[in-house]
């Protein structure tokens, strides 16, 4: 069987007692970095076989691995850190594995988006994940669009290099939204800290930004109300007015948001 097992996303003492009982038996581990998982692995005294599954090769591995399996070979695979497959390798693995009617098997563990979650100060019963945010320009203004209007917290990942110029669109399309930005978890230098992408701007602008981010998007505070219930029109004029957009952008979000064609919306709200 295949095991998905979580590690550490700093804090080498998060792991489970399950985890170093899992990783001591298996036949190998599949890791992203042989380099980056020795230490862990070291550090409790488990010597098993490492072998690389990233994103270049788990195409390549899959094939090998699910023979392996299918010989009733016990593998686990591990990511960097936190959970594999979110925002990590191991997706396709797990589709493999399940098309082939081999059991894959959770071995629950530290998250880097609950755990940033679950101390960000926003509502928690309804959120979404996006992983780590678009790059191009264009897609990242209308990622977070259509995160501004999700009616719930969003978790999202983002580079240090890029946090200025993500907090400064947000600034423009949702001035007072909270926001938080949980860095480096669970090390020696975690940070918390929440306020508008404004108070955000001015507390990181002082230093350079270093480490691991999650970054959270609460949820309006008073939501202009469920956008089910809204007509097309009533729709557009909310989004246009919540978040500064033009009309062409305010039909392509609620196009998004509706499962719509853009030109439905056009010509049934603007013709």
């Amino acid at each position: 069987m295949l095991y998905i097992v979580a590690t550490p996303i700093g804090n080498l003492a998060d792991i489970t007692f399950r985890a170093v009982e899992v990783l001591g038996t298996c036949a190998y581990i599949l890791c992203e970095d042989t380099r980056h998982s020795l230490p862990l692995l070291t550090h409790y005294g488990i010597k098993k076989p490492l072998v690389s599954l990233h994103k270049f090769n788990e195409s390549f591995r899959e094939q090998k691995v699910v023979q392996d399996l299918k010989q009733g070979l016990s593998i686990a695979l591990i990511s960097d850190a936190g959970t594999p497959g979110i925002s990590d390798p191991g997706s396709k693995l797990v589709q493999s594995c399940l098309e082939h009617k081999i059991r894959v098997v959770p071995i629950p563990g530290p998250s880097a988006c609950i755990a940033a979650l679950s101390c960000a100060g926003v509502e928690m019963d309804r959120f979404q994940f996006l992983g780590f945010l678009p790059k191009k320009a264009s897609e990242l203004k209308q990622c977070l669009q259509e995160a501004l209007s999700y009616p719930g917290s969003t978790v999202c990942f983002e580079s240090p290099r890029r946090l200025i110029k993500t907090l400064e669109l947000l600034q423009q399309l949702a001035p007072e939204r909270l926001l938080a930005i949980a860095r480096e978890l669970t090390k020696l230098h975690e940070e918390v800290c929440r306020g508008t992408a404004e108070e955000l701007l001015a507390h990181w602008k002082e230093k350079q930004v270093k480490g691991e981010l999650v970054l959270i998007l609460s949820r309006e505070k008073e939501p202009a109300g469920v956008w089910e219930e809204l007509s097309i029109e009533e729709h557009l004029e909310q989004v246009q007015r919540s978040y500064q957009l033009t009309r062409k952008e305010a039909v392509m979000l609620v196009a998004k948001l509706r499962g719509l064609k853009k030109r439905d919306v056009y010509n049934t709200a603007c013709t």
